[in-house]
């Protein structure tokens, strides 16, 4: 037994008071979860502590919060672990909790997860729409066309990876990570019919797909490895590489563009990324550059563009080495799904799954 410190962030709203941090000590074994002892502190010294879990057991999902500010599950989150993380930012390792971000607390540690995630879950429309009328029985496929989806269809809804994305924050209209993540579920799934339907819609919503911005926050915090960034960058790469989807909001030319910057110089020209991404030749690009001209503007003032930069900019050295690291990706542009290989294996060694042949397809 150890004695652990937990400081907990109340909230209130039917007592009109602020939010407060509130501290309690709780003596359990290290190997205990952080669930274990918010229930200890709701069943010995305040039952009005607000917490929601369910299984207990790392599968329902209930209890996400975050803890030493990143968003985990409660219940899978041992107490020395999180005290030897929070030690590292503060003495005396005082496991802060929290409840999770970019949704609007309920009481506690509580939140609403209806409109930050469940709508957002609704409006990519989570069911098969199969072609033709049903069979007699049940739809059957191969296994091996099965498992593309496998790692999209492990999430829980935990809603850690919304509580912790940075574009969520920034712009709350964001489709999110999770939704996407299950949007790649259907659209991987060979029985759906309205596979370039679903990409054309995701691609063209301003919020859509193209709203990411790769912070790999989702990828490190979510608890079942579904890493939705991967799942929105495969829907992505189905978008442009299967059906050419050209979007309204420029997403497939500025991917296009910064590829081609790094390619021909090595280190990014922020000047022709917007100039390509755009379209010069384009009315509504010019005006989007018009637009953006504020930006470049204070660009210049704080010295992050000068005249020379952006009239000559510069290329690195060994360019003839990164020649040949693309090269090699567009040789090898099958995707390596770690979810399904393991993290120490590689396509050629992997065991056939079942239904399976050998070297057959991953992604």
């Amino acid at each position: 037994m150890a004695d652990y410190k937990l400081r907990v962030r109340r909230y209130d709203p039917e007592s009109g008071k602020p939010p407060y941090w509130a501290d309690y000590q709780v003596d359990l074994d290290g190997h205990r979860s952080v669930l274990d002892a918010i229930l200890e502190v709701k069943g010995r010294e305040d039952g009005s502590l607000g917490i929601r879990c369910s299984c207990q057991a790392a599968i329902c999902g209930s209890c996400g919060v975050r803890v030493n500010g990143q968003a985990k599950l409660a219940c899978n989150t041992k107490l020395s672990d999180a005290a030897a993380n929070a030690a590292k930012y503060e003495d005396g390792g005082t496991i802060k909790v929290e409840p999770m971000g970019n949704m609007p607390v309920l009481k506690d540690l509580i939140v609403n997860m209806d409109d930050v995630h469940w709508k957002k879950v609704q409006r990519i429309v989570p069911w098969l729409i199969p072609a033709g009328d049903p069979p007699e029985r049940e739809y059957v496929v191969p296994p091996e066309t099965m498992i593309d989806v496998t790692q999209s269809m492990a999430c829980i809804h935990c809603g850690a990876c919304v509580s912790d994305c940075l574009s969520m924050e920034v712009d709350p209209l964001f489709i999110g990570p999770a939704a996407l993540a299950k949007a790649y579920r259907f659209v991987g799934d060979p029985r759906d019919s309205q596979t370039e339907q679903r990409l054309n819609d995701l691609a063209e919503d301003p919020h859509g797909i193209y709203d990411c911005t790769h912070c790999f926050n989702c990828i490190q915090v979510c608890p079942k490895g579904v890493a939705p960034m991967d799942q929105i960058m495969r829907l992505r790469r189905r978008a442009t590489r299967d059906f050419g989807i050209t979007d309204q909001n420029n997403g497939r030319r500025h991917e296009e563009a910064f590829t081609n910057i790094i390619r021909k110089k090595g280190i990014l020209d922020e000047r022709k990324l917007l100039q390509d991404s755009f379209g010069v030749l384009r009315p509504q690009g010019q005006i989007q550059l018009l637009r953006s001209l504020p930006t470049g503007l204070r660009g210049f003032a704080r010295g992050k563009i000068t005249p020379r930069k952006a009239l000559m900019h510069e290329r690195l050295d060994g360019m003839e080495n990164l020649r040949r690291i693309y090269d090699h990706a567009e040789d090898h542009h099958e995707e390596v799904n770690l979810y399904i290989l393991g993290e120490g294996e590689t396509q050629d060694e992997k065991e056939p799954a079942m239904g399976e042949t050998a070297g057959g397809p991953t992604s």
